[in-house]
């Protein structure tokens, strides 16, 4: 059976949450919040990768869009700070997000769905897999349109 991105919001359920034949392998990998309270290991074949740009993520994130890996299978294991993470599942949706109560820093969870969310940014270790897809393009942020336009630096403006 396969499984598709639902939004009661924005009623998409055409694409594949997971294409066919991705061609990765388990891997294993680790990652940390900014605090550094939480730590994990995770053992998965990430499927897809979306970079989503609906409001929700924009909410979660302060940003443009989530950058979120997934994995029918992958396995999460805590390795410290279990007890600094928070859940939230908004109201009325399918949209769910853990964090570090200390930090906020985003983290992986075990989606009610059964499959492994984990925003890229958690993790330490680089990632060979390419974004999937950029999804809920008609939501993204008016100011997101000529970002590749502007001046890009190495550090901090001086």
């Amino acid at each position: 059976m396969r499984k598709y991105l639902a939004s009661a919001e924005f009623g998409m359920r055409d694409l594949p949450l997971f294409p066919s034949d991705t061609g990765n392998v388990m891997t294993n990998y680790v990652g940390s919040c900014l605090c550094g309270a939480v730590t994990f290991e995770i053992e998965a074949e990430f499927e897809s990768f979306y970079l989503c740009h609906c409001k929700h993520c924009q909410k979660d994130t302060g940003s443009a869009f989530a950058a979120n890996l997934f994995s029918q299978t992958g396995k999460l294991i805590w390795c410290s700070g279990e007890d600094n993470i928070s859940s939230f599942t908004l109201a009325g949706s399918q949209h769910q997000k853990s964090f570090c109560k200390d930090c906020g820093t985003a983290l992986p969870n075990n989606h009610s769905s059964g499959i492994l969310v984990v925003p890229a940014g958690c993790l330490d270790t680089d990632v060979a897999v390419i974004p999937t897809a950029h999804i809920f393009m008609s939501s993204k942020a008016s100011w997101e349109s000529n970002v590749v336009n502007i001046r890009k630096l190495e550090g901090l403006p001086e």
